[in-house]
């Protein structure tokens, strides 16, 4: 296998646990509710509360390190978030989103 198919592995998984641990867990000594806490209702706050705006903020890293080219980085940094968002659903992490205000049933 290439080593561009374990980046991609790595490089989801990595921004997965990085932002269910900030989204989700309490962390060490309550690190992490305390970090909440002070993020409070503004624009970092809300960041900390929303899983998809946040594994959107922490795959531009991984994206960074993973691509060797900008177009390359570009392409990673959603398809990192988009995996992170498929393992924390599979794992039973996030709900069923509702439908959107007049949205028509399907």
């Amino acid at each position: 296998m290439e080593a561009g198919f374990y980046l991609l592995v790595a490089g989801v998984l990595g921004v997965w646990r990085i932002t269910h641990f900030l989204y989700a867990e309490d962390g060490p000594g309550d690190f992490v509710v305390r970090l909440r806490a002070r993020a409070g209702d503004g624009m970092w706050g809300r960041l900390l509360d929303c899983f998809y705006c946040l594994s959107l903020a922490v795959a531009v890293p991984f994206a960074w390190l993973c691509g060797a080219t900008w177009f390359e980085r570009l392409l990673l940094w959603p398809a990192f978030s988009a995996g992170a968002i498929l393992l924390e659903r599979a794992t039973g992490g996030l709900p069923p989103q509702p439908p959107h205000e007049g949205a028509t049933p399907k």
